[in-house]
């Protein structure tokens, strides 16, 4: 019997849920997927009101043919955690394919392991990947190699599919879109600062004004620090 497909999900106080649950809603129908979620210790997280408990051990993975790294509001503080990146370093350099989603690519690219390396990431963080020699994408879903990347949060689901149309084949992937019913039908088109109305772009910019600038600084710190 074949070894299962091993994909980790490795998550952070302050991970964005959609980013991995998502994703993880799709992946667990391919046949010969082992879905592994874990933090640093088996630490519970919290993210976004909700409580993710019995978590595997990062530190005691042994292996994963698929590392898949979420992104959130905590992604600053996760690039600042030791503990954390020396296990999506140890991870990644033997992965199969390296994964993310949103901020997730800042912290593949943090940990070495995207250096000229096309990534799409969340559409307010995005120019940071270049901090650490990675290429910036504005695809929904961005391949280059073995790293494949969705961009901010619902891109997730798309990214999904498209990893599972490369593990298997188109039609695995179709069959899993046709089961879960995902035939998106936005009632707004908006989702990204090029379609959105430009008074509500301007919103939701002034809304982030602060934060954004605190987050983009300190990642141009923590990248400074080489």
């Amino acid at each position: 019997m074949s070894e299962p497909l091993v994909i980790v999900f490795p998550i952070y106080q302050g991970v964005t849920q959609l980013d991995f649950t998502g994703p993880l809603q799709f992946l667990r129908h391919m046949p010969g997927a082992e879905i592994v979620v874990a933090s640093v210790g088996g630490a519970d997280i919290s993210a976004e009101g909700l409580h993710f408990t019995q978590l595997q051990k990062l530190e005691e993975v042994t292996r994963c043919d698929v590392l898949c790294v979420p992104g959130g509001a905590g992604c600053t503080q996760a690039l600042e955690n030791d503990a954390f990146m020396s296990q999506i370093r140890r991870l990644g350099l033997d992965a199969r394919y390296l994964t993310s989603v949103c901020t997730g690519s800042l912290i593949l690219a943090a940990a070495g392991l995207l250096q000229g390396k096309r990534a799409a990431c969340h559409w307010s963080m995005r120019e940071s990947l270049a901090l650490f020699g990675a290429l910036p994408s504005h695809a929904r879903v961005e391949r280059d190699g073995n790293v494949i990347s969705g961009g901010g949060v619902t891109a997730g689901i798309d990214f999904a599919l498209a990893l599972i149309a490369e593990l298997h084949d188109e039609e695995t992937a179709q069959m899993i879109q046709l089961y879960l019913e995902y035939a998106p039908a936005p009632p707004f088109q908006g989702g990204t600062p090029e379609l959105a109305p430009a008074h509500v772009l301007a919103r939701v910019q002034a809304q982030m004004a602060d934060s954004l600038r605190q987050r983009r600084a300190l990642v141009a710190q923590i990248a400074a620090r080489g």
